[in-house]
């Protein structure tokens, strides 16, 4: 079946400090989210990449693809006033009975490895996600925020993209009406009643929301 990706870039950038958007903020050779396209591109030279941008990012992206000689075919949409329109909007360039992922454009350290594996499975079973473990011991507050108690970190996993579906599975899960219980596309399709197979993630996958991130994003990026 055909893959597609549908990248996700509408972050603004806060805890950086700085106005520069941090998909856009430079990372060792180039923009973060470079990286991250070149990540499914370099994995499968066939992928249909989608990247969905703000309205009023979008001109600085062409400069910035000008600026760093930036060639790897892709689709720009403009996205919505949030992450759940912005994902409906990039899934409407997406063909028919095709394998789509959706992916944060400032996780640009996703393998080619995970991609593969993702893509396999959601073939075979619909909706798959990658989780990795919970390192630290977890307690949840009470609704005072002054009390709190441990609770069993075996049962919790920490949630990564891509996340990847059927297309007619996404596709027909985000034409329903937006709930504020949609944390990420899985919980969209769990709503629609299909269920998600987990498999393992990676530690490098990580996502960049923070000067620290990027740093760390840098040093792993070069021992790639």
């Amino acid at each position: 079946m055909k893959k597609s990706v549908v990248i996700v870039a509408g972050g603004k950038g806060v805890r950086f400090g700085g106005e520069l958007p941090k998909q856009f903020i430079p990372m060792n050779n180039k923009p973060v989210l470079m990286h991250t396209i070149d990540a499914f591109y370099s994995c499968d030279k066939s992928f249909n990449i989608i990247v969905v941008l703000p309205e009023n990012h979008i001109s600085l992206w062409t400069d910035l693809c000008d600026k760093y000689s930036f060639t790897t075919p892709h689709k720009i949409v403009k996205g919505g006033a949030s992450r759940w329109e912005s994902v409906k909007n990039g899934l409407s360039c997406i063909e028919n009975n095709s394998i789509v992922g959706i992916h944060d454009g400032v996780r640009p350290l996703v393998s080619a490895n995970l991609i593969n594996k993702l893509y396999i499975e959601a073939e075979y079973n619909g909706a798959v996600i990658p989780t990795i473990k919970v390192t630290d011991s977890l307690r949840v507050l009470d609704k005072t925020n002054q009390h709190s108690f441990a609770v069993d970190r075996e049962q919790y996993r920490a949630i990564q993209t891509p996340q990847v579906f059927k297309s007619d599975i996404i596709k027909e899960a985000y034409n329903m009406p937006y709930k504020e219980t949609f944390t990420d596309d899985a919980s969209v399709v769990e709503e629609y009643g299909v269920t998600i197979k987990i498999v393992e993630g990676e530690d490098m996958n990580i996502k960049i929301t923070s000067a620290k991130d990027l740093s760390i994003a840098e040093l792993l990026n070069s021992r790639v």
